[in-house]
């Protein structure tokens, strides 16, 4: 039997297995045993492989955006919009069969927008060059999901079943549980909080699953087996999600508002240009980048085009340094900070001190 018979049977006995106390340890080994055939099939097979032509795109600029979705709803038109990149639309399904890279500049960053060839159902399993688009799509800082907005949730919950096959987690955080692989000592278990989705005869099967006899195991939240069965399998990425809904002037207006109502969803009209900038403000938040300006001693800072230095949420006086040049931090003295991180303008701050959005940061060496 191979592996994705192995796939499909585990798949039905899941499905026709009910929910209850008494089968939780035999679904979460059915889980655990489904997560690593789905690795398997995600391993290349030497010699047989092919590189996909047209896939290998360097990732370049300051964040990268893929573009994910079934034939003909837009993706190739959005590009064309907010880039200056030429990618073919036509009323055909297929018209993209490569990845087109293009840049979107917005708020002086250059965001790298790949427009990926349509998937069709059973993309993990490698149909339609499925693997090579989500291969792709798994390097991307987030996935923007166009979505027919005629043909309401059935596209985004079988694209939303493909990408979860293949370890991507959308709009969800990292499980917060601590683990370990040792040499010896047995399996450790500990929870500094109630569980309620597992136990640890359930956490001991599962390691068993996977060959692990001897590991620590710290669960700082109520998290569920499939969440473990994540953490051990150790390739998961989290990314952020927008779901895009196109063609919304084919749709009652009811419609229309019950859909730009969920979460992380935008609804638009790529046809006639309808919210298009709020989309692109969405993908700006939903990148978390910040802008910061320098300045020189007695100069007023350059709020020009192109001048900022895009750095993550997040970052420090530290990552501007190396932002500026790779030898500032080793001769760094204090910086001078104005914007909504200083507590007054400016404030004199160390170089652990926390940047916002729009700062002006002025770096006094030693």
């Amino acid at each position: 039997m191979g592996i994705l018979e192995k796939i499909n049977e585990i798949e039905r006995e899941i499905a026709r297995t009910q929910k209850n106390k008494a089968t939780e340890y035999h679904l979460g080994l059915l889980k655990a045993k489904l997560a690593k055939y789905r690795s398997q099939l995600l391993e290349p097979t030497g010699k047989a492989s092919v590189k996909g032509e047209g896939f290998d795109v360097m990732k370049s600029g300051d964040a990268r955006v893929a573009l994910i979705g079934f034939p003909s709803v837009g993706k190739s038109t959005l590009l064309g919009k907010v880039t200056k990149t030429h990618s073919e639309c036509a009323a055909y399904e297929f018209t993209t069969l490569t990845c087109i890279p293009g840049v979107l500049e917005y708020h002086g960053a250059n965001i790298q927008l790949l427009d990926l060839p349509g998937i069709i159902e059973g993309a993990a399993q490698g149909k339609g060059r499925g693997r090579q688009v989500i291969a792709v799509a798994r390097t991307a800082d987030i996935v923007l999901m166009m979505l027919d907005a005629s043909k309401g949730e059935k596209q985004r919950d079988l694209l939303q079943a493909e990408l979860e096959s293949v370890g991507m987690r959308l709009n969800k955080k990292k499980p917060n549980i601590y683990f370990k692989v040792k040499k010896t000592g047995g399996i450790s278990f500990i929870a500094t909080c109630p569980l309620t989705h597992v136990d640890e005869k359930l956490v001991q099967m599962i390691l068993h699953e996977y060959k692990i006899f001897n590991a620590e195991v710290l669960f700082r939240e109520d998290c569920t087996a499939d969440e473990l069965i994540d953490v051990i399998c150790g390739n998961r990425v989290y990314v952020h999600c927008i779901y895009v809904y196109n063609k919304i002037d084919c749709i009652s207006l009811e419609e229309v508002d019950r859909l730009a109502h969920q979460e992380h969803s935008v609804v638009t009209s790529l046809e006639l240009d309808l919210n298009l900038d709020y989309l692109l403000e969405e993908i700006w938040k939903h990148l978390s980048l910040v802008r910061i300006y320098t300045k020189k001693p007695g100069c007023r800072p350059d709020f020009g085009r192109g001048h900022a230095l895009i750095l993550r949420k997040g970052a420090t006086i530290e990552h501007v340094c190396h932002g500026v040049h790779r030898t500032l931090a080793s001769t760094f003295r204090y910086a001078l900070v104005w914007g909504t991180s200083a507590k007054h303008c400016p404030q004199r701050v160390g170089i652990a001190h926390q940047v916002q959005d729009e700062d002006v940061v002025q770096i006094v060496k030693k």
